[in-house]
């Protein structure tokens, strides 16, 4: 989960100084567990976990649902997320400004996709499951998850650089997984993400996540439940995903300043080594409140 190092989310860091609330974090990674049995762990009484449990619920670490178990109702606490990533305010202001585009998962300008294929809003499943003449219904737009086996979708990205504007780096985040039938946490799939044409990276995703609910996934959703936010960072010094350097073409050769819009392709291939898929997640779906968000950063020139 991607969290900004602001006042907003305060709650969430102070929720983690606590020795006691941290041990219950670790317990909960290992599977569910009710307010009695983390007391009994943790070795305090049941009122005093009571109240770590409902600072953790606050910041979003931990949720907790009634359940009867052998005729008695407890509470049992789930851990939310076990990957968190933190963006700190300084990279904006270090280059001085940017432009911000977030693109719904559904408003792509161009496709071609084969099953199993599909597309969810947040109320509904749009169309038909797994024919992708779908991927066309203008209720598109809504779209809050999309997927498919192989193929590729491209999402346009307006240029607002002025001629007194110079870019210094483009930033692409989103969630994503692979797409299994069903869904499987150990299903590879070689993803391929380009920009104009030139190829950014090509990344392996690891599964297609369903076993733990995603923070943000509508109850009525029993499929593909989240992704993993990955951020792709373009500037003069090459390609970095995650921090990583993965390739050396820089962001001369990736864009044009003079063109109106730029092309963001997502493409899955059939000849992958891996050709499990792809699933991109919206600001309702998953664990991420976003679509795919970019930011071009760039200086003022006299």
């Amino acid at each position: 989960m991607l969290l900004y190092v602001t006042k907003e989310n305060l709650p969430f860091f102070e929720a983690l100084a606590s020795d006691v609330r941290l041990e219950v974090i670790r317990l909960l990674s290992g599977g569910d567990m009710n307010i009695k049995e983390l007391a009994q762990a943790v070795g305090i009484s049941s009122p005093i976990m009571l109240k770590h449990v409902r600072k953790l619920e606050e910041a979003n670490i931990i949720k907790s649902r009634m359940v009867n178990r052998n005729g008695s109702v407890s509470k049992m606490c789930t851990l939310l997320v076990t990957e968190y990533k933190f963006q700190l305010p300084f990279r904006k202001m270090n280059l001085h400004d940017c432009h911000e585009t977030h693109i719904p998962v559904g408003l792509y300008t161009n496709v071609e996709v084969y099953p199993t294929c599909g597309l969810v809003s947040d109320k509904e499943i749009i169309g038909q499951l797994d024919d992708p003449r779908y991927f066309l219904e203008p209720e598109r737009v809504n779209a809050e998850a999309i997927w498919f086996t192989t193929g590729f979708v491209e999402y346009a990205i307006p240029n607002y650089l002025t001629q007194k504007q110079r870019a210094e780096e483009i930033e692409i985040s989103f969630e994503i997984s692979s797409e299994a039938p069903g869904f499987n946490d150990d299903w590879p799939s070689d993803i391929c993400i380009s920009l104009n044409g030139t190829v950014l990276c090509e990344w392996t995703s690891p599964g297609d996540f369903g076993e733990r609910r995603g923070i943000l996934t509508p109850q009525w959703w029993t499929g593909n439940q989240y992704g993993l936010l990955k951020i792709l960072r373009i500037s003069q010094n090459g390609v970095f995903l995650d921090g990583d350097k993965v390739r050396g073409v820089t962001l001369e050769d990736v864009i044009d300043p003079a063109q109106k819009r730029w092309v963001l392709r997502f493409e899955v291939m059939p000849s992958a080594v891996h050709a499990g898929g792809l699933t991109l997640f919206g600001s309702k779906f998953g664990n991420y409140q976003q679509g795919i968000l970019v930011r071009t950063f760039y200086k003022k020139e006299e």
